[in-house]
């Protein structure tokens, strides 16, 4: 996946080849063990290097966090928009999007369940910046359900508690998947399709759902 994402992302995230593999490693770690319990020496023990090799890239633990937390981001937002098709009927958008953020929190579930449930060890500034990349997701779902409402396919009263409803749903996902019997992770967006066109009472469905031919990945 490009780490390019906007003016200064690139260096944030960290472009060279060596970044890439502590952050992999620390995505790993992260996901076992969380990351209060996880320290850099640990991190770069599992790559087999000494201490000092992560200071170039990241200063701090943090800093790695927050690197991992815009790639992951800004990789999960990419994957919404990219399915979005702003002159289709509300029902096929929402269709599509969700299928594309479930699809994605299940694919890259290790990466997304630290994204998504280690915000709180940001700084500020960092969860700031983060903060905003996740408004903008929450923004195509809201746009989509407000559409929906105008034209009378979806039958909400509240679109902003529905919008949170829906993200909320899709990044449960990296929590729990896989399982044992839940590994299809196409099928799986096939089911929460389903159950958020329900959820939503959509009244105008064009087509069956779509779901991404390749799995999203970071």
């Amino acid at each position: 996946m490009s780490e390019a994402y906007g003016p200064g992302a690139t260096i944030e995230v960290g472009p060279s080849k060596a970044a890439a593999r502590i952050r992999a490693a620390a995505v790993e770690m992260f996901a076992e063990r969380g990351y209060g319990a996880t320290s850099l020496r640990d991190i770069t023990a599992r790559l087999g290097l000494s201490p000092g090799a992560v200071y170039p890239h990241y200063k701090t633990k943090e800093s790695l966090l927050y690197a991992i937390s815009l790639e992951g981001h800004t990789a999960a937002l990419s994957a919404v928009i990219t399915r979005d098709s702003p002159v289709a009927v509300p029902a096929d958008r929402l269709e599509r999007t969700t299928a594309a953020y479930v699809e994605w929190h299940a694919v890259n579930h290790s990466i997304a369940r630290v994204v998504q449930y280690e915000l709180r060890s940001l700084s500020v500034a960092h969860y700031r910046k983060i903060a905003t990349i996740r408004r903008k997701t929450t923004v195509v779902f809201t746009d989509i359900l407000q559409s929906g409402v105008d034209t009378g396919d979806f039958g909400i009263a509240d679109v902003e508690a529905a919008a949170l409803a829906i993200s909320s749903l899709c990044i449960d996902v990296s929590r729990w998947f896989p399982t044992r019997h839940r590994r299809n992770s196409t099928e799986l967006a096939a089911a929460y399709v389903e159950l958020v066109m329900h959820m939503v009472a959509a009244r105008t469905r064009r087509r069956a759902p779509k779901v991404a031919s390749k799995p999203p990945r970071c």
